[in-house]
């Protein structure tokens, strides 16, 4: 192992603090270890906001120059991972405003794991197997056109909760927002989603729970969940 890979493996070891204190000292390099560390799921939120790969590229480059450049102001009151996702989201949302009035992006490139398996985007269960993976590509593809028309506040709350599987907690800290806030904005977003996609499910609400799954009686995995 030469030199530089063997002085990089040891700053990896470092602590996230010990490496913003160096770089604030004045060791710039101490930037690459930072990046790394968390460098695969800053790709993977980035992709998930953008749906392009070339374009998520762009973001990370954005997100690198950024630390390069203001590493120094991070004061440490949130986690450095948070810090770091906040600014991917931020340079995300600048790549989409820039591209708006670009060609829509194919949806193959736009994963939603978390959210095809969840319990409240079940498709009707009144389906055959055939139907079922009909209905279930279809609305895949319903999913994420209405994603895409969500507002920027919400979208970035629903991506970070829901397909990415933060907690309320964790995405109050990247956004910045009261933990409380995040609960509201990510159940106006579910509900707009909902609203979007009525036509596969068969909704329930009352005062103070929302089924997000199909009403109560039919026989799927659907859960009662507390509103958001």
């Amino acid at each position: 192992m030469d030199k530089k890979m063997l002085a990089l493996e040891e700053e990896g070891l470092k602590s996230d603090e010990e490496l913003v204190e160096e770089f604030r000292n004045g060791k710039k390099e101490a930037v690459v270890p930072l990046m790394l560390r968390y460098l695969e799921k800053a790709q993977g939120l980035a992709l998930r906001i953008t749906r392009d790969e070339e374009e998520t590229r762009e973001v990370i480059q954005d997100v690198f120059l950024t630390l390069q450049a203001k590493l120094h102001t991070f004061e440490g009151k949130s986690q450095f991972s948070s810090w770091l996702y906040r600014i991917t989201v931020n340079a995300a949302f600048m790549r989409l405003r820039q591209r708006k009035k670009h060609a829509a992006i194919s949806f193959d490139s736009y994963q939603t794991p978390n959210i095809m398996d969840s319990s409240w985007m079940s498709p009707r269960s009144d389906s055959t197997d055939v139907n079922y993976m009909t209905s279930r590509h279809e609305l895949r593809e319903a999913l994420q056109r209405a994603i895409e028309k969500l507002p920027e506040d919400y979208k970035a709350i629903f991506i970070l909760r829901d397909v990415d599987g933060l907690s309320n907690e964790e995405v109050s800290e990247i956004l910045g927002l009261s933990v409380p806030a995040v609960k509201s904005r990510l159940h106006r977003a579910r509900l707009m989603l909902r609203k979007k996609l009525k036509r596969f499910y068969q909704d329930y609400i009352d005062e103070e729970h929302i089924y997000l799954g199909p009403r109560p009686g039919i026989s799927l995995d659907g859960k009662k969940l507390e509103a958001a």
